[in-house]
């Protein structure tokens, strides 16, 4: 293009804040005076592409198929990473992988072996671990238009999701969730992260994937336990923004709990399109802002993950932080205390111990509010719960009153909550 004429259509793109003589200016070297500011706001168009189907890698693989799109004639380059975790309980997986993007050779150009990864936490919490995704994706000569497909639970898509954030400043991502807590949540999120100095998500980066596929084939070799997990936060996020959806969990506690998917898939879905809705329509996707509502009951949720040495599963730590602040909003801010007890009494009904031996180690436990306010940025801002689906932000916290939702708590679990893990 011409000088001019790439001149001509930044001048009309910015008249209001350029004249052409400063643009020549600038281009000759010679800098404006000092006393010029120029605070230029502009927007970015994302799409997040959501899919749900029920055999991802067989009958529905067209869908995941016409998602990979080729930026030029040749088909697209696809690097498929797997769960290890995931793979141990389907060892067919891997040759399902294969099979798929075999007969799709006209779409899909599959860059070498699938690629395991630890499973769990423990793949965030090996900083090393991301150097070494690094290094497959640059052996394989990944650009920006290629593909990194995912396939695995939360911590997997967080950890390689970051890699291929970083990679080149972000390499196309598609996510596979294989849990409940990642199709309802996580999953279908804009973050991506790593652990490091023994705190949650420490670093990591926002990143629009280009589609997550919720396939519920993928969630049938889950552990009861695991299973169970994704509904910690589909109760969470009922409690803000649906309550109908609240009473429907409520009712259907024993049915989701025995994986009765008629019930479950549903409330699923809808806990996703909720997290969805707020992260599109919301206002603030990258979480500039200090308030984070999707994170009601996480800053002692954090915490105790860390404080357990991550024994405690993601879903079920947050379980016990919906508990303690439900609990803390019916002392201190006036919601119905019934209707706290109900919330306890779902997630117990759901199949969650509402206590663990991290919790009595209530001064570090306290702790997680100076880490959460650092997460956040600024000032500490917590959402709580006066009134059911009608959420809001605190800036501090009464520590009596937080001592006696915690105590709360803890005796209802020793009275109500006596459930054993089904690993």
């Amino acid at each position: 293009m011409p000088t001019g004429t790439a001149l001509a259509w930044f001048v009309s793109y910015t008249e209001e804040e350029f004249s052409v003589l400063n643009i020549l200016s600038e281009l000759s070297g010679f800098m404006p005076d000092s006393s010029e500011h120029f605070d230029v706001r502009f927007d970015v168009p994302f799409t997040h592409r959501l899919r749900f189907t029920s055999d991802v890698f067989a009958a529905d693989g067209d869908t995941l198929s016409e998602l990979l799109e080729s930026s030029d004639s040749k088909p697209a380059r696809v690097q498929f990473w797997l769960d290890q975790n995931v793979a141990d309980a389907r060892p067919d997986l891997e040759a399902l992988i294969r099979r798929f993007s075999d007969s799709r050779t006209d779409r899909i150009d599959r860059v070498g072996k699938v690629q395991l990864v630890p499973g769990g936490e423990e793949v965030k919490n090996d900083i090393h671990l991301l150097e070494q995704m690094l290094k497959v994706i640059k052996v394989a000569e990944l650009d920006r238009r290629s593909y990194v497909v995912v396939i695995g639970g939360g911590a997997v898509l967080d950890a390689v999701g970051f890699a291929a954030a970083i990679a080149h400043r972000g390499i196309r991502l598609v996510r596979l969730p294989t849990t409940t807590l990642a199709q309802g949540d996580s999953g279908v999120g804009v973050k991506n992260s790593m652990n490091l100095f023994h705190s949650k998500n420490w670093v990591g980066s926002f990143a629009v994937p280009w589609a997550v596929v919720n396939d519920t084939e993928l969630l049938t070799s889950l552990s009861n336990r695991d299973f169970i997990c994704g509904f910690s936060e589909a109760v969470k996020v009922s409690l803000l923004k649906n309550i109908d959806l609240f009473d429907r969990i409520c009712t259907k506690a024993a049915a989701i709990r025995a994986r009765d998917m008629s019930v479950a898939g549903p409330i699923i879905r809808e806990s996703a399109k909720l997290h969805l809705d707020h992260i599109t329509l919301g206002g603030d996707p990258f979480e500039m802002l200090e308030a984070r509502p999707l994170d009601f009951g996480h800053w002692s949720a954090h915490k105790l993950e860390t404080m357990s040495g991550f024994s405690l599963r993601h879903g079920e730590a947050v379980a016990i932080g919906v508990a303690i602040d439900s609990v803390y909003s019916s002392l201190e801010l006036g919601l119905d205390a019934d209707f706290a007890e109900r919330i306890l009494r779902s997630l117990v009904d759901l199949g969650f111990r509402l206590n663990d031996p991290s919790v009595d180690d209530v001064e570090v436990l306290f702790d997680g509010l100076e880490e959460f306010r650092q997460h956040l940025g600024g000032r500490l801002t917590l959402t709580m719960l006066p009134v059911p689906g009608q959420p809001v932000d605190v800036h501090s916290v009464n520590r009596d009153k937080m001592l006696a939702a915690i105590e709360h708590v803890r005796q209802f679990a020793r009275t109500e909550g006596a459930f054993r893990r089904d690993e």
